[in-house]
């Protein structure tokens, strides 16, 4: 028989349909079979790990067929030390079983930060150095100097600290600023209307400190703290112009509007 004759017989055709569905039935059952493997398409919400401890989270990631690996540790200081405070992927993301999901605790201790040289410079010196270092100015006090705005010490909880301690990142420091004579005084801002923080920060350029904080009724929520804008101040600069720098100032809020605006048929219109 001819190779022609042959590659067109019949029986030839039969083995080549035969070969070529046996070739792709093995084709669909090997992807088939990765696809069971990998679980192809099948995606799961990575659960919330945050404000748990590391055996609730691994339990939970055991449940949902998932690893924790622990890749970070963070200071926050209100959370308990090992507490979950992030996590990668993020909660919901979804993800393939047996994802490890890596996570950052809270460390049982803050991280430090060393003190630059912040006296015998300015104040806004030392501020700008204080808070490319992670840490906060606090209370500002004055004491009679020749050199005006000169910082003369600082001091964290009462005790006088120096270049190259080391404290924890985010403490607020106690400056004491040196104030020549005639110039003890600065004019007393108005913070009626102002949010706290937004008071704080008129203060602190006037230099002045935040005093007591009193909420009053209308503040329920934590929410309601976040809107809450100043309607009172002690002392009231409609009774004083000016201040002894360093001074504290107490302010009153609230989201009540009749406190904001006492007087609305005064007020100015566009």
């Amino acid at each position: 028989m001819s190779i022609k004759r042959f590659l067109t017989s019949r029986t030839f055709l039969t083995q080549l349909a035969i070969a070529v569905a046996v070739g792709l039935l093995l084709i669909f059952l090997t992807l088939k079979g990765l696809e069971l493997y990998t679980r192809h398409g099948q995606a799961f919400p990575v659960p919330d790990f945050s404000g748990m401890s590391q055996p609730e989270a691994r339990k939970i990631a055991q449940h949902n067929n998932m690893q924790i690996e622990i890749v970070d540790s963070v200071y926050v200081d209100d959370v308990p030390p090992g507490i979950i405070v992030d996590q990668m992927p993020e909660a919901g993301h979804g993800v393939k079983q047996n994802r490890t999901i890596f996570v950052s605790i809270n460390s049982t201790q803050p991280e430090l930060v060393t003190i630059p040289q912040l006296t015998d410079i300015s104040f806004r010196q030392a501020q700008v150095l204080i808070e490319n270092s992670g840490l906060q100015v606090g209370q500002i006090s004055y004491e009679p100097s020749q050199f005006n705005n000169l910082v003369l010490e600082v001091k964290l909880n009462q005790k006088i600290i120096k270049p190259g301690d080391k404290i924890p990142k985010g403490s607020n420091l106690e400056l004491i600023i040196g104030r020549s004579q005639g110039n003890t005084t600065t004019p007393l801002p108005d913070l009626k209307g102002y949010f706290v923080a937004d008071a704080e920060q008129v203060l602190f350029d006037a230099m002045l400190n935040k005093g007591v904080v009193i909420y009053d009724n209308s503040i329920v929520t934590e929410s309601d703290s976040l809107e809450a804008r100043v309607w009172r101040q002690r002392p009231d600069p409609e009774n004083v112009n000016s201040i002894l720098l360093g001074s504290f100032i107490d302010l009153w809020l609230t989201i009540d509007s009749l406190k904001l605006n006492p007087n609305p048929e005064t007020e100015v219109q566009p």
